[in-house]
C-alpha cells in the first residue's frame, strides 16, 4: 500500500552494532535488526570519536552552577568540550536524517534520562537530562523520530516511532523533487494519516497545498514539513483512529455480509476500550480493501505506514477470530 522508502536513522552503535560501551560490551537487539533491512543506519559512539578507549572509565554528568560537566570519574579527566564539539561536528554531516535510536541512560546518548549527580563523590543522582550528544541532536533535529531503546519496547511508542520514521522519510522524497505534483500526491495519499493525528494540522497543510501553485515551493514545503512535524508530534487519541476507521469502513460497508458488518463493529468496539490494538482494526480493513480493490484507500498510507514485517503481529487467536491469515513465526521485537 505505501511507497517504498529508505528512511535514514542515526543509531547508538553499541545498540546491536559494535561492542563499545565503557564496560567492552554490545548490547543486542532485534528490533535494529529488522529495521536494518529497510533503513539505512548511521551507527555513531561519540565517546569512542573523541578517543575514548573501549573499555573505559565511565562518564558521569555533574551539576555545575546551570549546566553540567562530563567528567571520567576515575580519572578527573572534562570530556565536555570534546564531547559537545563531535556533536556540533557530527550533526552537520548529516544534510539528510529522519529519526534517531539512541542509548537510554547513557551520558552522551541518553535522550532524557542520563543521570546527573550533584558531585564527582556523590553515589546519589540529583535528577536526569539529555546527554550531551543528544541534547545537540534534539536541539538541530527537534521535530524528527528520536526514541531509545528502550522505550521502543513499548508496542505503541514504536509504532508511532515507525510511522513518524517513513513518513518523514517519504517527506524527504517530496522536497527533493521539488514539484508541485510530489507535494500534491504526498498530500492525498496520507490524508488518512493526518487526519487521525491531527484535524487542526491537516486543515492548515491543505491551504498550504492549494496555494503551492501560486507560492515559492521551497517556501511552501519548508512550511508544510513544520506542519507536518507538529501533527505527529505526539500519538494519535484513540478516539481520532475510531474516526478514521468509521470513515474507511464506509467505503466498504455496502459490500460486506451482515456478520461481516457486525465483526467490524465488534473489533471497534473492543479497540476503543483497549482490548484490541489498533492493527486488529486495520488487519481487518485491509483485507477488505484488498479484496474489494478500493483505489483510493489502497494508496492510503494510514493503513501501512511503515512494512508490514516491522509491525508486531496479531497473537494467532485475534487472528482466527477475524478471519485473518496467522503471522509467520518469528520472534516478539523487544530484546
Amino acid at each position: 500500500m505505501s511507497e517504498t522508502v529508505r528512511p535514514i536513522i542515526v543509531v547508538s552503535r553499541c545498540l546491536d552494532f559494535e561492542a563499545c560501551r565503557y564496560n567492552g560490551q554490545v548490547i543486542p537487539n532485534a528490533f535494529i535488526r529488522r529495521l536494518a533491512a529497510h533503513a539505512t543506519l548511521i551507527p555513531v559512539c561519540p565517546e569512542v570519536e573523541i578517543g575514548l578507549g573501549v573499555p573505559r572509565e565511565p562518564i558521569r554528568l555533574i551539576r555545575q552552577g546551570d549546566g553540567v560537566r562530563a567528567i571520567q570519574v576515575a580519572t578527573g579527566q572534562d570530556v565536555t568540550e570534546r564531547l559537545v564539539g563531535f556533536a556540533e561536528r557530527f550533526r552537520e554531516t548529516l544534510s539528510e536524517v529522519d529519526g534517531f535510536i539512541l542509548k537510554s541512560r547513557s551520558p552522551s546518548c541518553g535522550i532524557r534520562d542520563a543521570k546527573v549527580f550533584p558531585s564527582v563523590e556523590s553515589e546519589a543522582a540529583c535528577g536526569r537530562r539529555a546527554g550531551l550528544f543528544a541534547e545537540v541532536m534534539l536541539r538541530r533535529f527537534p521535530g524528527l523520530a528520536i526514541e531509545d531503546e528502550e522505550r521502543l519496547n513499548d508496542e505503541a511508542i514504536r509504532e508511532h516511532f515507525l510511522t513518524k520514521l517513513f513518513t518523514f522519510a517519504r517527506f524527504r522524497q517530496v522536497a527533493k523533487a521539488g514539484s508541485v505534483a510530489a507535494l500534491v500526491h504526498f498530500h492525498a495519499t496520507h490524508k488518512f494519516l493526518l487526519m487521525a493525528q491531527s484535524q487542526k494540522e491537516l486543515r492548515a497543510m491543505e491551504r498550504l497545498v492549494a496555494q503551492a501553485a501560486h507560492r515559492p515551493l521551497l517556501e511552501v514545503i519548508a512550511e508544510y514539513r513544520q506542519h507536518l512535524q507538529r501533527a505527529l508530534q505526539r500519538t494519535a487519541r484513540r478516539t481520532a483512529w475510531v474516526n478514521v476507521f468509521q470513515y474507511g469502513f464506509g467505503y466498504v460497508s455496502k459490500q460486506l455480509t451482515a456478520r461481516e458488518k457486525a465483526l467490524f463493529q465488534q473489533t471497534l468496539e473492543k479497540y476503543r476500550r483497549g482490548r484490541l490494538p489498533a492493527s486488529a482494526v486495520l488487519s481487518l480493513l485491509r483485507a477488505w480493501i484488498v479484496r474489494f480493490e478500493v483505489g483510493y484507500l489502497l494508496a492510503q498510507t494510514f493503513f501501512e505506514p511503515y512494512p508490514d514485517d516491522l509491525r508486531e503481529p496479531l497473537d494467532p487467536r485475534t487472528a482466527w477470530e477475524l478471519g485473518l491469515p496467522l503471522a509467520r513465526n518469528r520472534r516478539r521485537v523487544p530484546t
